[in-house]
């Protein structure tokens, strides 16, 4: 199981997130930032398979995929 965090307010709206992920992790959010672009929202965060690749393409350092140790670890 993975972790998703998001700095928001370092989010410019590239959309690489939403783009890239295979298992359509992210979406769109109805909500609009200070920037005046849609938000992006994690809306699947069960399905993410922690391949990495949003963390890895998005320009700003908005995104950090941390694997969840359980009991068994």
């Amino acid at each position: 199981m993975f972790k998703i965090r998001m700095r928001e307010e370092w989010c410019k709206g590239c959309y690489f997130c939403i783009k890239i992920c295979p298992k359509k992790v992210y979406n769109y959010s109805e909500e609009y930032s200070e920037k005046g672009f849609k938000k992006v929202k994690i809306e699947k965060e069960s399905e993410c398979i922690g391949c990495q690749l949003c963390e890895e393409l998005c320009p700003d350092l908005v995104i950090t995929v941390e694997k969840v140790r359980s009991e068994k670890d």
